[in-house]
């Protein structure tokens, strides 16, 4: 069993956990922590636990201290700086006639690196943009291509249900998300009513999708036949989630809808 503390570098951005060795952290701390990428600065936002050595990467990195006014007020600092790189890049990116869009730019925590993060449709070469902005910043550059998904995540905004998108507030990671879970769910397979702002399926279709396929898994598929008490038929129509039934009768050529608790009970149900 290992001590562990979970902590967020972004909003909405990924957990990982840390070893806070004799550092008491509780929820909502800043602290400062040794990762891959250097020291950086972060938010507990999993107060310390015991979890096991199955649930983490080995080897953990450890939590070097909690963060004082100074690192926040850095912190700040190096978002200011990281607008000002955001507007130098645009330029350059203009001038050697890229096709690419920039997306955020970001100072690590210690300064010994910029991250400017991007989108293009395909391979770009931008080796004279880095050793441009290398001389403009005199720090290690390094020029990161992410997806649309991943570009939404970052700027934000409001989805078709009117509230923030879920990736930028809540979401640390993107789930798969598939057509089948907008069948199953009787949604309209029109893209532009099941796709998110990035272009992609919504993120939300995955939220519901394990009740929809317990539920279903209780009710027949649309045309399979069906004995009612009211005569053979087959199925037409699911309300899924209300466990209802629409059954085209095929002597009476008409439509009935039954609940799948009231056929159970009849008896006389089979599918």
């Amino acid at each position: 069993m290992y001590e562990v503390v979970g902590v967020r570098f972004k909003k909405a951005g990924k957990i990982y956990y840390f070893d806070p060795g004799e550092i008491k952290i509780e929820r909502g701390s800043y602290v400062i922590v040794e990762t891959v990428r250097g020291v950086e600065f972060g938010k507990a936002v999993i107060a310390q636990k015991t979890v096991d050595e199955n649930d983490i990467v080995l080897p953990l990195k450890k939590v070097i201290r909690l963060a004082d006014e100074n690192d926040i007020r850095n912190v700040e600092e190096n978002k200011k700086e990281a607008k000002e790189a955001y507007e130098a890049c645009t330029k350059k990116i203009v001038e050697h006639g890229l096709d690419m869009k920039l997306v955020d730019v970001e100072y690590t925590f210690d300064r010994n690196k910029i991250i400017f993060y991007f989108t293009a449709d395909g391979r770009i070469d931008f080796r004279e943009l880095v050793k441009d902005l290398a001389a403009i910043f005199r720090t290690r550059i390094e020029l990161r291509q992410i997806g649309v998904r991943d570009e939404a995540k970052l700027l934000g905004g409001i989805g078709p249900c009117g509230r923030m998108l879920c990736c930028s507030t809540f979401l640390g990671d993107f789930d798969p998300v598939s057509i089948k879970m907008a069948k199953d769910q009787n949604l309209s397979l029109n893209p532009a009513k099941i796709s998110g702002l990035c272009g992609r399926l919504m993120c939300c279709l995955k939220y519901e999708n394990d009740d929809y396929e317990t539920a279903k898994a209780e009710l027949p598929d649309l045309g399979d036949p069906i004995h009612t008490p009211q005569g053979d038929g087959k199925v037409v129509g699911l309300n899924i989630l209300e466990g209802v039934i629409q059954v085209e009768l095929t002597e009476l050529e008409r439509v009935v809808e039954y609940t799948i608790d009231e056929l159970m009970e009849q008896g006389t149900v089979s599918f």
